[in-house]
């Protein structure tokens, strides 16, 4: 049985679940840690946080920034685009470092993984698919048991208050390095201009040769598309209550 908490500051609104409570509290802690180093930086740098095209790299900068700035710039988007991953990422790598065998933190949508089934017998985890009024329900992802943590993030132009100037229910990235995976799913669902199968093939080609992405699927009404290594896709009762929403 997994421990679980909604926690909310600010604009960051997160579900939290590890195998034990003191790690559900590490993570907290971690996130309000990366905040604050965001909000410093901010407030030294107002252009980061509005900028919706490529930012010079500041060397200077915290790590965790730079990490940012170079996600966005793989794409000419801000920064920003890379903020929930980023967090959720540092939240679950804290969480795996303190010694939780399982943690998982949802930033909106945007979710950091950990599950070393190696260590106490994890089963693969599913995760489902929201995609609004998309015709594509019922699914979701078997995420294998790993020693990495795997990122997962989503933008939607259709479904949460995140900025999209494309027309996906979800564009869906998966890789390793976090704030790449939020960057390029902000970066997928803004190619997605135009309804119909050819442009879902069309938008996925931005991020189908982009080192650091393992997969990437897009969704938009009756149409889905897939690109690169995905996770085995499988019926799932899809909660939308249990989705991470303010």
């Amino acid at each position: 049985m997994y421990q679980k908490e909604h926690f909310q500051y600010k604009q960051t609104i997160v579900t939290i679940l590890a195998d034990k409570a003191e790690f559900i509290e590490i993570a907290k802690d971690e996130i309000l840690k990366n905040r604050l180093i965001i909000e410093n930086y901010i407030a030294q740098n107002p252009f980061f946080e509005v900028t919706l095209e490529g930012y010079d790299l500041d060397e200077k900068a915290p790590p965790m920034i730079q990490k940012m700035i170079e996600a966005g710039n793989m794409f000419d988007i801000g920064p920003m685009s890379a903020v929930a991953g980023t967090i959720a990422g540092a939240a679950v790598e804290k969480m795996k470092d303190s010694g939780a065998n399982f943690a998982l933190v949802d930033n909106g949508g945007d979710m950091a993984i950990y599950n070393n089934g190696y260590k106490n017998g994890n089963k693969p985890l599913v995760v489902g698919v929201y995609a609004g009024n998309s015709s594509v329900t019922d699914l979701g992802f078997s995420i294998e048991p790993s020693d990495d943590i795997l990122g997962i993030c989503t933008s939607s132009g259709t479904v949460g208050p995140s900025i999209s100037f494309g027309k996906a229910d979800a564009a869906i990235i998966f890789s390793k390095n976090l704030p790449l995976a939020d960057s390029a799913a902000t970066a997928l669902g803004n190619a997605l201009k135009e309804e119909g199968a050819e442009n879902i093939e069309k938008a996925l080609s931005i991020v189908s040769n982009v080192e650091g992405i393992d997969g990437a699927v897009l969704i938009q009404g009756n149409d889905i598309g897939f690109v690169g290594n995905v996770p085995k896709l499988m019926k799932a009762n899809v909660d939308y209550d249990m989705i991470t929403k303010g």
